[in-house]
């Protein structure tokens, strides 16, 4: 007969059973809520690394071909190299590499490994102008990157720096110790060891106010 009695508690245990469901469910609804909110973030934030991602990209692979075409020119000849940028996933271009391709005037398709000292740093100089054209600095400073360069390089390399800077808006700050590159400078700042006094001293020279027959050669 005890086992036949009713269950008093059972509508007290369903109501609590309920309610702990209620609860359940409006938890459940929040956190999906949540989760589809932090989802419509995360793709609004993909789609604009996307969109700046390839905005810089493809500013920076117009510019390069031009920039190495005028590193490169070689009198007599009418176009310069080649140089150009392509991306390993075009979906998401930032998760993968960007490969660069330059190829020197008058010389076949190699692996930038392949290229010479010097015609590595000419196309990693034409890639850093190209990267400037897309966000501009007031000024450069460049620590010997005439190092791997012939005499003909360093000279077409100083003079796409001088001619930028006569455009005006931008400055070269260059350490070089070659004179065809230095002479192409409007001044010059020499550093050396006082040794009397054991400090450093610098002499600066104005080139534009020489004379350009007594300009070093």
């Amino acid at each position: 007969m005890e086992r036949m009695a009713p269950n008093m508690k059972a509508l007290e245990q369903y109501d609590e059973v309920q309610a702990r469901l209620q609860t359940m469910e409006g938890e459940h609804r929040e956190t999906a809520n949540s989760a589809k909110e932090v989802t419509q973030k995360f793709h609004s934030v993909q789609q604009r690394r996307h969109k700046l991602f390839m905005a810089a990209f493809n500013h920076v692979s117009r510019a390069i071909d031009d920039v190495y075409k005028d590193l490169t020119q070689v009198e007599g000849v009418l176009l310069g190299g080649t140089a150009y940028l392509s991306l390993e996933d075009p979906a998401e271009p930032y998760l993968h590499g960007v490969k660069y391709t330059a190829m020197p005037p008058a010389k076949r398709f190699r692996d930038m490994e392949q290229l010479s000292g010097g015609e590595r740093t000419v196309a990693a100089l034409a890639l850093l102008f190209a990267i400037h054209h897309f966000r501009p600095s007031p000024f450069f400073v460049m620590d010997e990157v005439d190092a791997a360069l012939d005499n003909v390089n360093v000279s077409r390399v100083a003079d796409y720096i001088s001619e930028r800077a006569q455009e005006g808006g931008l400055q070269f700050v260059v350490i070089s110790l070659k004179d065809n590159f230095y002479a192409k400078a409007q001044g010059l700042v020499g550093i050396f060891r006082d040794r009397r006094v054991e400090c450093s001293r610098t002499i600066t020279l104005d080139l534009e106010r020489l004379d350009l027959n007594d300009r070093p050669r």
